[in-house]
């Protein structure tokens, strides 16, 4: 699909909307679109719950330090995205930085994309052995279920690869097993390679004496990337500044109560804050970057039974970083992040920020990030941050990544509804969602992830606003087909539409009673955990 590009050259005086445009949401979809209206002249009032700009793509500050939620690589097939980055920060503050990701396993480093042969040496002979076999063993019996990550994988790789490098990370992640994660999540990532044509391919070139097709079943990551010298987040801090600047209002710890709607249109915005109580923002269009089931939840008058059930099938994963301090010279390695397969510890990543930028790194000191996905209300979630710094420290010692004795301080950043969970029938639930805005309030424009309950990088979610503001001043662009690429998204490849007709990978499908059972035993272990603790 070819994207619309954003026209630059429209007046102010072109299809005026009414002057009153309210955003739900200072992170990156919010900001770019307080951005590009005020580009075309126009102001905005901004409402964002937290006390920081950003969204998850922030930069956190703390004591001096800086960390980010997660990894934020600046790539993009979107030259109007790309071309907004430059437009925020000056190209001296972009760095372009090498990509180096691997997996952690028993306190080896092993290739990520996953090459067969790097993992089987990592493993050891014996091992090795017992891995073909069990790759054998699939072409004689392979698993009868095909459909699911855990069959898929298995079929690809055997039982032993599949357990060593796929099922604990993708576990963590998803608080879901492996079986019941449909097989497309991992069919994208593997791109039809297997142990046969990862040892079949190199053989064939070297006994042929001819050029392979080895290289096209490893997926091809990009090499290098932009990235802000001191964190995403310095891009969010300047966009806010910009906006303001330009006129437009950003109202912080200011989280939306109510969203009133009348005649099928959207009318006022209601918030509450500290010390200034409820306060009334009218409206003639809403773009909302809030997690679309809450927006559904705030609308006034409230939405039909029907509408709400499909709001609350809609759920999501929650994020925590631990970030500890630790003398530079004590990492020893390179890497950007590293996949963390090993089921005895929680943490599923570590951030190497000071592999992020140099700029990162203060007084010889680096930072370092282990994530968690976890679920708001949790034993995690809700430990106090002393403890849970004393997790972090206590599984990266036994990680062998870092003596105990040698992490001076940490910290402990939440964030709420990180990742929508994409479960069988998550697109239904976000078609009827979509369906009633579009009937009773048109005028309020759905943007960025949680706010599409759709699977979009921070450029994707960056264009979905760029283009409601299009919209906004006359345009006719179906937002909703904006994606990730049906490739992968860090191939070099042009992208191609998706057989579901938008420009996208599809999400990790979870089936929804194994959603419900992981979040029951996580609940009831959090309450055997309570008079412990």
């Amino acid at each position: 699909m070819e994207m619309a590009r954003a026209d630059r050259t429209a007046t102010t005086e072109d299809n005026q909307p009414g002057n009153n445009i309210v955003i739900v949401g200072a992170g990156p979809a919010g900001l770019t679109a307080a951005y590009c209206l005020g580009r075309r002249g126009r102001r905005a009032t901004v409402l964002e719950a937290d006390s920081v700009v950003g969204g998850i793509s922030r930069t956190v500050q703390r004591d001096g330090w800086r960390f980010d939620i997660g990894g934020h690589r600046f790539f993009t097939k979107v030259p109007d995205v790309e071309a907004l980055w430059h437009e925020i920060l000056p190209d001296e503050d972009f760095l372009l930085r090498p990509r180096s990701s691997r997996i952690y396993y028993r306190g080896k480093f092993i290739d990520y994309p996953i090459r067969p042969l790097n993992a089987l040496r990592s493993l050891g002979f014996l091992e090795a052995l017992r891995c073909v076999a069990s790759f054998l063993w699939v072409r004689v019996r392979p698993p009868a279920d095909q459909k699911s990550l855990e069959g898929y994988i298995a079929a690809n790789y055997g039982w032993r690869l599949y357990e060593h490098f796929f099922k604990t990370y993708n576990e963590k992640v998803w608080a879901v097993p492996a079986s019941e994660i449909s097989a497309d999540w991992g069919a994208q990532r593997i791109k039809g390679m297997s142990l046969w044509t990862a040892v079949w391919e190199p053989l064939r070139t070297r006994i042929l004496g001819r050029r392979g097709n080895g290289s096209k079943q490893v997926t091809s990551l990009i090499e290098e990337f932009q990235y802000p010298k001191h964190g995403p987040g310095m891009m969010w801090e300047r966009c806010r500044e910009l906006v303001e600047a330009s006129g437009s209002e950003i109202v912080m710890e200011s989280p939306v109560i109510r969203i009133c709607h009348a005649g099928g249109r959207a009318v006022g915005v209601w918030t509450r804050s500290p010390g200034a109580g409820a306060r009334e923002h009218p409206a003639d269009h809403v773009i909302s970057s809030m997690p679309l089931p809450e927006l559904i939840r705030v609308m006034d008058p409230p939405v039909p039974p029907e509408v709400r059930r499909a709001a609350d099938g809609l759920e999501f994963r929650d994020f925590l970083t631990v970030a500890l301090v630790v003398p530079a010279e004590k990492v020893s390695w390179t890497d950007n992040w590293i996949y963390i397969h090993a089921p005895e510890v929680k943490t599923m990543r570590v951030q190497n920020f000071g592999s992020w930028s140099p700029f990162m790194v203060t007084d010889r000191r680096n930072v370092l990030g282990l994530e968690y996905t976890v679920s708001e209300g949790d034993e995690w979630w809700t430990a106090n941050d002393d403890d849970l710094v004393r997790r972090g420290i206590a599984e990266l010692e036994a990680l062998g990544l870092m003596d105990s004795a040698d992490v001076e301080r940490g910290y402990v950043v939440r964030m709420p509804k990180a990742y929508p969970v994409y479960d069988e029938h998550y697109r239904d639930n976000v078609e009827v969602l979509r369906a009633w805005l579009a009937a009773s309030a048109p005028n309020v424009h759905p943007v960025g992830r949680n706010g599409m309950h759709k699977y979009n990088n921070q450029d994707h979610s960056m264009y979905t606003a760029l283009l409601t503001v299009e919209n906004i001043l006359g345009a006719d662009h179906d937002v909703w087909t904006v994606n990730v690429e049906a490739d992968y998204h860090e191939e070099g490849r042009a992208p191609r539409p998706s057989p579901t007709g938008g420009t996208g990978r599809d999400a990790p499908v979870l089936p929804r009673a194994a959603v419900a059972a992981a979040r029951a035993a996580r609940a009831a272990a959090s309450s055997d955990a309570e008079p412990a603790a």
